[in-house]
């Protein structure tokens, strides 16, 4: 029997507007019970924003922590080495029957070094456990290592992700393919479906957590994949109407979200 406790295998942003924060909002919006194993901390420093992954050992006590806590569903956000991407990976296929929504982030996903490369290879594992991932348009490049220019290319790459194990697959877009529109390609291996919404001139900070955490959410109330995105793209496109200087911020629940 399905239950409202819901994990979040995701990185602390120290602004507060996107990664666990998000997840959590997100969660306590939709009356969820919001886990959270911490993967990273985040800092500015003279170098600029850095991202500092939690110890190997303690991250894996902290799943250890978790193992026994019946999750109706699993969000997993920013893995920021392959040490704890694989730890992740464990705790995921230990929990085979659970939903499972995968962001893909990739840390400097702008650049194409080796530690990009091997974190690449290591989410790729998730694909087979995952309900649905939900990269963004650079992380789709990585991952297929293709140019994605057109909406046709980001359908060609939809095909490519499901291929590769992955049984559902929404690519955000954002306002790379239309300046006005954010655009959002999602494919099942049977259907494709374009989501669009108008492009708000508001801060977007987290706003790819909290569509994957929304999706998760709405996979644990017993939403098909495509109505969770569906759901998940009205309910972001909300936040960001809320939204201040510091990121994305929710709002109340409505019956239908």
């Amino acid at each position: 029997m399905k239950n409202n406790l819901i994990l979040a295998i995701s990185g602390n942003d120290i602004f507060s507007g996107g990664g666990l924060h998000a997840d959590l909002a997100t969660y306590t919006v939709n009356q969820l019970h919001g886990f959270v194993a911490v993967t990273c901390l985040t800092a500015m420093t003279e170098q600029g924003f850095e991202i500092i992954p939690v110890d190997t050992t303690v991250f894996a006590q902290q799943l250890n922590s978790l193992k026994d806590v019946p999750f109706s569903a699993i969000k997993l956000g920013l893995l920021p080495n392959v040490e704890v991407a694989d730890l992740a990976l464990d705790f995921v296929k230990a929990h085979a029957e659970t939903p499972v929504v995968l962001d893909p982030v990739l840390v400097c996903k702008e650049s194409h070094d080796v530690e990009v490369s091997a974190l690449r290879d290591e989410l790729i594992k998730f694909f087979p456990y995952a309900s649905i991932i939900t990269p963004n348009l650079p992380e789709a490049e990585l991952l297929t290592q293709k140019e994605l220019r057109t909406l046709e290319d980001v359908k060609e790459a939809a095909r490519l992700l499901h291929s590769m194990g992955a049984k559902s697959v929404v690519i955000k877009g954002g306002n790379r393919l239309d300046a006005q529109k954010a655009i959002d390609v999602f494919y099942d291996g049977e259907r494709f479906q374009i989501l669009e919404s108008p492009v708000l001139d508001k801060n977007n900070t987290g706003a790819g957590c909290t569509f994957a955490s929304s999706i998760a959410g709405q996979l644990l109330l017993g939403k098909s994949t495509f109505e969770a995105v569906q759901n998940s793209k009205e309910f972001v496109y909300r936040a960001i109407q809320h939204s201040d200087q510091y990121g994305v911020v929710q709002y109340e629940k409505e019956s239908d979200a």
